[in-house]
């Protein structure tokens, strides 16, 4: 239901958008496929992060406008993503360190403006990006019992209820010719998506009590048009 809900805003805004504008000239829409590989990462002092390699799909609309100086460009992305976390297996705090891997499942709504560097071929684009995301999975269900670093008595299970609604911002480049180009993306998480840990009571002892972390997501992909 959510995911027809995203849809169904896309094309009432692809549709505002074209009735708007041809009033006054010609406009031409495009569709496309894009696809790549991630680099994600939680930018955080509560945990020792190390960052994971994912993947990310998903469908696009633009508005190209002749005579402006930007197109409007609106899609849904889906994307898996690994993320490691610092732990032990046991409540005793020792110097063995193992990395307690999650999985975080993403669902993107994005509305980007193009700005048209060289037209047709490059372009800059930029702006917000909604976003629907999983509670943090175990890659290895063994791992649920593990306790996390920089916590005295702090499990890996605890911690996987994050804040599933999150604002990010995005920028990057667009490179190509006319049906396939090349996109380099990075986004930014504006809100706090361990912010929902913070009404959990858990036990902080040995860390820090407030939870802040943001997203942080590296993309290099490729689009197809259409």
């Amino acid at each position: 239901m959510k995911y027809n809900r995203l849809l169904l805003f896309v094309a009432c805004c692809i549709s505002f958008v074209t009735k708007s504008e041809a009033q006054n000239y010609r406009i031409n829409n495009g569709f496309g496929l894009t696809g790549g590989i991630t680099q994600f990462n939680i930018l955080t002092d509560n945990f020792e992060v190390e960052e994971g390699n994912g993947f990310l799909g998903g469908f696009l609309a633009t508005v190209d406008l002749p005579l402006k100086w930007y197109n409007v460009g609106f899609g849904m992305q889906f994307s898996e993503n690994p993320v490691k976390i610092s732990g032990r297996e046991t409540l005793a705090i020792t110097t063995d360190e193992t990395f307690i891997e999650y999985k975080l499942f993403t669902v993107q709504l994005a509305m980007l403006l193009n700005i048209k560097v060289i037209p047709k071929y490059f372009t800059i684009d930029v702006g917000p990006i909604v976003q629907y995301n999983s509670k943090f999975e175990f890659k290895d269900k063994d791992q649920e019992s593990f306790y996390v670093n920089n916590y005295d008595n702090l499990q890996a299970s605890d911690i996987t209820d994050i804040s599933q609604f999150n604002l990010n911002g995005a920028i990057g480049a667009s490179l190509g010719i006319k049906h396939f180009k090349l996109r380099a993306q990075y986004m930014y998480g504006f809100t706090n998506m361990l912010n929902k840990l913070q009404k959990k009571n858990l036990d902080t002892s040995g860390g820090e009590a407030n939870f802040k972390g943001n997203q942080s997501l590296l993309m290099l992909g490729a689009i197809v048009e259409f």
